[in-house]
């Protein structure tokens, strides 16, 4: 079983370099990838209250032959319950769904800027936590000022902040100030366009010169740069082989020369956190 480095935040909570990331992995067959990522030595399982399968990865996590308290079993708060009062029965109802009596890490999906509700979304959160039904709370695709908001109307930092990273799309910037302040980075997608990833020349030079795939590569140059990555394996030896990713080190031209392949337009799709709204 591959041993995992782990990164820190700003109050000790800390995240293996891997995790699980679940979107698509739904019933039976979703709580058997859950159960079978935790055998291989995932202790990282990421959900969401839209990926509507709360429930099946609650089954995995008690499928499985790992106590509870080694795993981090996190959830996210969708859009339209961001109001306060919506946003506690959303907290509430996620972890009905998940089968536990406190969540290990809850975060909101999307600040949605628009409609303007993300502060009152994360008293919420902050709320819960000190009612004990949250362990840990963060948010995903958050740009700075929307963290420095959040943090300067309740006095509380986010440990985590989950946004788009993949060598397209390498966020500098948001990586950096993330460590300044303590806050974890998780990267969603981490593999971005996999099929136009495996084809760029500095990838298939890295991954042959350590003898490793693509995907490996891409998902140790996430480590190298303290970037906690997510992704998706609902086959065992996808699961077992990004998680061999943890045990490749990556020089430092390497790195930068891939995340060189950074691009002005490098998102997956049209979701600047600045404008998209998330329902």
């Amino acid at each position: 079983m591959t041993a995992l480095p782990h990164f820190t935040a700003h109050n000790g909570f800390a995240l293996p370099a891997l995790g699980l990331g679940t979107y698509a992995l739904n019933g039976d067959a979703g709580a058997d990838a859950v159960a079978s990522a935790i055998g291989a030595g995932y202790r990282l399982i990421d959900s969401a209250f839209n990926y509507e399968n709360e429930g099946s990865v609650g089954r995995g996590v008690r499928a499985s032959d790992v106590d509870a308290s080694e795993l981090i079993v996190t959830t996210k708060l969708p859009g339209r319950h961001h109001p306060r009062a919506k946003a506690r029965t959303s907290i509430e109802e996620s972890r009905s769904r998940l089968g536990v009596d406190a969540i290990d890490l809850h975060l909101i999906h999307w600040p949605n800027p628009h409609q303007d509700e993300y502060v009152q979304a994360w008293e919420a959160l902050v709320g819960a936590q000190q009612r004990g039904v949250v362990r840990q709370i963060g948010v995903s695709n958050f740009l700075p000022e929307h963290l420095e908001r959040i943090e300067r109307e309740t006095g509380v930092r986010p440990v985590v902040n989950q946004i788009e990273v993949h060598p397209y799309f390498p966020q500098d910037e948001q990586l950096a100030y993330h460590r300044e302040n303590g806050i974890l980075t998780e990267a969603w997608s981490p593999l971005g366009r996999a099929k136009q990833l495996i084809e760029e020349q500095v990838i298939g030079e890295v991954a042959a010169a350590h003898d490793i795939s693509p995907a490996q590569t891409v998902l140790a140059w996430h480590i190298a740069r303290e970037t906690v990555a997510i992704p998706k394996a609902s086959s065992l030896e996808h699961q077992v082989s990004n998680l061999a990713a943890a045990e490749i080190v990556l020089t430092t031209a390497e790195v930068e020369a891939i995340t060189a392949l950074g691009r002005a337009d490098g998102r997956l799709f049209d979701a600047d956190p600045a404008s998209h709204e998330e329902s």
